[in-house]
């Protein structure tokens, strides 16, 4: 079998040191999703001295076939709680996707945010050999290594960096430092 429902039977030679890079993945989508709450003020923000609605916002998207960005965000939200909660066995929080307005984005952000609070490293122990699988893989499984690098990372960042090109391409000033937010910069 090829491509993406590939089955390795064989574990990972990186599962001894996942459970801190699980770990250090998600505190980094953490980081990440703290900037996209931020880029939802700085939308109501350029909405205000635009004098429009900051909630027309949440239908735009860079092309037909896409995800709104309100779709983008609650996709970005979901990753990084499901991932948590499938490589760690706790239960994450539950969202309806039926967000209308940015306070009601921020609001899910901040429930995820707060989700990843409450995981610590020891959480990950075993998450590299746990079965992974979802309605639409058809019965086939990953394991927790493959799985998050494969598509949990991949599929947030792709999600997050949408989020952001809609707001760029609809006006929102974000550059670089939106994204990246604070750096772990130190003198030499």
């Amino acid at each position: 079998m090829g491509g993406f429902y590939a089955i390795s039977r064989v574990p990972s030679r990186r599962s001894a040191r996942m459970p801190r890079m699980h770990y250090q993945m998600i505190l980094q989508m953490k980081k990440m999703l703290a900037q996209l709450d931020k880029w939802l003020d700085l939308s109501k923000a350029y909405a205000d001295s635009r004098k429009f609605d900051a909630n027309v916002l949440l239908g735009m998207r860079l092309s037909p076939d896409q995800f709104a960005f309100a779709r983008q965000v609650q996709t970005a939200c979901d990753t990084a709680k499901l991932a948590t909660a499938r490589l760690t066995g706790k239960e994450a929080p539950k969202h309806a996707d039926t967000e209308q307005t940015m306070d009601e984005l921020h609001t899910r952000v901040q429930s995820v945010l707060a989700f990843l609070d409450g995981v610590s490293e020891k959480d990950f122990a075993g998450a590299a050999t746990r079965v992974v699988t979802q309605p639409r893989w058809e019965g086939k499984t990953m394991s927790g290594g493959d799985y998050f690098l494969e598509h949990a990372v991949p599929n947030f960042f792709f999600h997050l960096t949408h989020a952001y090109a809609i707001l760029r391409h609809n006006g929102v000033n974000l550059g670089k430092r939106d994204y990246l937010g604070t750096l772990s910069l130190r003198e030499p």
